[in-house]
């Protein structure tokens, strides 16, 4: 397996200063359900860089591994749709829930090709709402051109979603090296998006 070098732990210990930084400082104007979906995901981020940076590149052969990464973009997803969409947050709620549920199920469960299906499905919505919504609500008006950064950032999540899922599944995208080599750079440009984006809204 790949050693992490320094300049992936460097990297990492930024990634979770940007992720406790968005924890500590929030968004400002928030209802309950909302605020708690974003510090969910920005608190898990920053758990799962400390694991990395304690534990290294091993963590990742862990089952709960993809777990996780479903936790953080299913939680950001919701906080858009709750603080922007409200109306229709009972119902992503549910599909945030089910979604959750039938991700740990299959993966112990039904682990392979229905696992993966799943997955996709799953990352697949959360990934497209985290990046779609800023680009409607940016050119409808409702933010501002800076809140199109979560959507990059909504992109880069899905991509390294997708890139340890399968890598988990033994049917990795890349290579094991290549994406342990992207990964920290991935997170690190994700979260910064994420941050810059949510205070320039």
């Amino acid at each position: 397996m790949k050693k992490m070098t320094v300049l992936d732990r460097i990297v990492l210990l930024v990634t979770g200063l940007f992720a406790a930084y968005q924890v500590v400082v929030g968004v400002d104007n928030l209802g309950t359900l909302a605020m708690t979906s974003y510090t969910i995901a920005f608190g898990v981020l920053l758990v799962a860089c400390l694991l990395l940076l304690i534990l290294g590149w091993e963590i990742l052969d862990n089952s709960l591994v993809v777990i996780v990464s479903t936790i953080i973009p299913l939680s950001l997803s919701l906080g858009l749709i709750a603080e922007y969409y409200p109306e229709f947050t009972n119902f992503y709620l549910a599909f945030t829930v089910v979604g959750f549920l039938t991700v740990v199920i299959t993966r112990y469960i039904a682990p392979g090709r229905v696992a993966v299906i799943v997955l996709a499905v799953v990352h697949g919505v959360a990934g497209l709402t985290i990046f779609l919504l800023p680009i409607m609500l940016t050119f409808t008006g409702e933010t501002s051109p800076g809140f199109l950064l979560v959507s990059l950032g909504g992109a880069l999540i899905g991509i390294g979603g997708l890139l340890l899922s399968f890598l988990k599944t033994g049917s990795p995208i890349l290579s094991r090296e290549q994406i342990l080599t992207i990964l920290p750079w991935l997170l690190l440009i994700m979260t910064a998006c994420y941050v810059a984006g949510f205070a320039l809204a």
